[in-house]
């Protein structure tokens, strides 16, 4: 696909990987439709962007909401008339134990709550699957598309994350059977799996011991740069032959 003057959505793009791959993308020409639930931090980025030269909206959305992921496509749809990409980024963290044991006792003191499973499964695997229902519903009627499901590493089961990992490995195994359900329309369907990334975020509010530990564990020995997912997204746009895999953009490292 021709990223030039194509019209991409990016969820969660307010800040971080969703950002970083909005921006990269507009630069290269294509028209950008920018979305996440932090209205003022999206109003900054789309007034960032625009003075940047790249033709953009922002729409809040709760992507976990059906009503809102319906009217998120909606409104994306009728930004320049169609919807050729869509980048599935919107995420959160709830990280936590399945139990936690008392080392002195060995007795259980805590678990996993609901709440705590159900937030993340809600945003991270369900908001997939409602933002690429809709947007599939519309390429087909375009009889063209590219949808990226964003996974994690995490898909292989990280300690501590069993909410996060289960709906990022439901990312991964949504995106393969989508490509296949969806290639006879045109539609392709290839999705992307971070590592340890070093996003402003990352960067930030990480201790320095714990950075230091990420990069021990990472073959390359660094942490990735946002830009270089986002270069991977442009090139799963740009390569009319890939879908149907999870890319793995990591550094080498495996959990």
């Amino acid at each position: 696909m021709e990223l030039k003057g194509a019209n991409i959505l990016v969820t969660g793009s307010a800040g971080g990987l969703g950002k970083a791959m909005a921006y990269r993308l507009g630069k290269a020409g294509a028209n950008i439709i920018l979305s996440d639930i932090q209205k003022d931090k999206l109003d900054e980025t789309v007034a960032l962007f625009q003075k940047e030269g790249i033709k953009t909206t922002g729409i809040v959305a709760n992507v976990a909401k059906e009503e809102d992921s319906i009217r998120l496509i909606e409104e994306a749809s009728a930004f320049q008339g169609s919807l050729d990409v869509a980048i599935l980024n919107a995420g959160i963290l709830r990280d936590g134990l399945l139990i936690r044991v008392d080392k002195e006792t060995g007795k259980v003191k805590g678990k996993m709550g609901i709440d705590q499973w159900q937030s993340v499964i809600d945003v991270n695997l369900t908001g997939v699957f409602l933002t690429a229902r809709e947007a599939a519903a519309k390429m087909v009627e375009q009889k063209k598309g590219v949808i990226i499901p964003i996974a994690s590493i995490a898909m292989h089961g990280n300690s501590g994350q069993t909410n996060y990992s289960a709906a990022k490995a439901g990312v991964a195994a949504m995106t393969v059977t989508w490509s296949k359900e969806l290639a006879k329309f045109g539609i392709r369907v290839a999705g992307i799996a971070p590592g340890f990334i070093g996003t402003e975020m990352v960067l930030k509010d990480m201790n320095p011991e714990a950075l230091e530990k990420w990069k021990s564990i990472i073959p390359v020995g660094r942490l990735g740069e946002p830009d270089e997912i986002a270069s991977t997204a442009e090139f799963i746009i740009s390569n009319d032959l890939v879908t149907g895999v999870v890319l793995e953009i990591s550094g080498g490292v495996r959990i």
